[in-house]
């Protein structure tokens, strides 16, 4: 975040992690799951997840 400029973009693919994020199992799923917490739950930015195959994470600086 510190090399993010206000405005920027933070774009981040495979965040629904072919559904597994529903149900994790395994570490990388666990993984999935907290990266996904960490960028909604950040005031830093604005997000907005896009549900398109496997899922896309836009996070914008603020």
């Amino acid at each position: 975040m510190p090399l993010l400029r206000p405005g920027g973009l933070l774009i981040a693919d495979n965040v629904l992690w072919s559904g597994r994020v529903l149900q994790p199992e395994a570490l990388n799923d666990h993984a999935m799951v907290d990266f996904n917490a960490k960028v909604t739950a950040d005031p830093r930015v604005e997000h907005v997840l896009l549900t398109v195959r496997d899922g896309m994470m836009l996070a914008r600086k603020r």
